[in-house]
């Protein structure tokens, strides 16, 4: 799935950076790339492998290096910087914008920021934020909850019961990310994460009430902005001619953005608590990862040498 864009003006709100110069199109100007540059090389003149569609970062020593030019080799060497067609320059650690600097900014359009933040952690923070908001995505349909710190998407058919089960679980302490529908991010090659469309975003459906805000109702505790999807949960109707599985031997993943998530398929018919199975299920699969398999355990108290046949 392709990379998505974020406007220049919402990581100027997010981050409340200072507009130096403004070019006229930082509303409309998109960011691509998430990853920062810090262009001390091409301020010396070296451009092989430049990636100037990354936003500029200068910090200390890229300062340094111009305040040792003279006037008339910065206003070159940063000209040329410019002319690349650069997103945006971001001077870090307030220092003093130099005016070859907002010459070339006002020549060649090129928005000039600053912050007073330390030039590795705000890039670490920039860089961060980037990959969030540029990471592949989609948007699926079900809950995401935290239990016991581990993050729960539960999946199913409309009407299977996602929402009851998310508010019993809401109820027995446990954190509420989404419900109904999860926008999902690929943010590294091993990590999913998942939130709540900002419309929606607190807001639980349940059939016969209708919509509840979760945090007006239980607090800020039970809420949380985004989460982790460490195990995925599938709901479905008893299926009274299909075989369940009753040891959990067998390793299910269900793939997202091509990443293949632990889950598992429960069965929902009358009488069975879900949320109270979710929640076992959620302590069981932290168990797992901490070494321990009860299914393995017991066939190894059956079989010794741990030998089924």
């Amino acid at each position: 799935m392709p990379y998505s864009s974020i406007f220049l003006s919402k990581i100027v709100e997010h981050f409340d950076l200072e507009v130096v110069y403004d070019s006229g199109d930082i509303e409309e100007r998109r960011i691509t790339v998430a990853d920062v540059t810090r262009p001390g090389l091409q301020l010396a003149g070296y451009y092989d492998h430049f990636g100037p569609d990354r936003l500029q970062m200068v910090g200390n020593m890229e300062h340094a290096f111009l305040e040792n030019l003279t006037s008339q080799d910065r206003k070159k060497s940063v000209m040329k910087l410019f002319e690349k067609e650069i997103p945006a320059l971001i001077i870090t650690r307030n220092h003093e914008v130099q005016p070859e600097i907002l010459e070339a900014a006002r020549e060649t359009k090129t928005p000039v920021l600053r912050t007073a933040d330390a030039t590795s952690e705000f890039s670490s923070e920039l860089i961060k934020f980037l990959k969030m908001e540029l990471a592949p995505r989609v948007s699926m349909h079900g809950v995401l909850v935290e239990v016991n710190g581990e993050g729960i998407l539960i999946l199913g058919e409309s009407g299977v019961g996602k929402s009851e089960t998310a508010l019993e679980i809401v109820k027995r302490g446990h954190r509420l990310i989404a419900d109904d529908q999860v926008e999902i991010r690929k943010v590294s090659e091993t990590t999913l994460v998942g939130r709540a469309p900002d419309v929606i975003k607190h807001l639980i459906e349940i059939r016969g009430i209708g919509i509840m805000n979760v945090k007006e109702l239980y607090g800020v505790s039970s809420v949380k902005p985004q989460e982790s999807i460490d195990f995925i949960i599938n709901l479905e109707m008893w299926d009274e001619n299909k075989t369940y599985d009753r040891m959990g031997l067998n390793e299910e993943t269900t793939e997202i953005l091509g990443l293949k998530i632990p889950s598992v398929t429960i069965p929902v018919g009358p009488g069975r608590n879900l949320a109270i199975i979710v929640e076992a299920a959620a302590i069981n699969f932290r168990v797992k990862k901490m070494g321990f398999n009860a299914a393995q355990d017991l066939v190894s108290r059956v079989f010794p040498g741990g030998n089924l046949s």
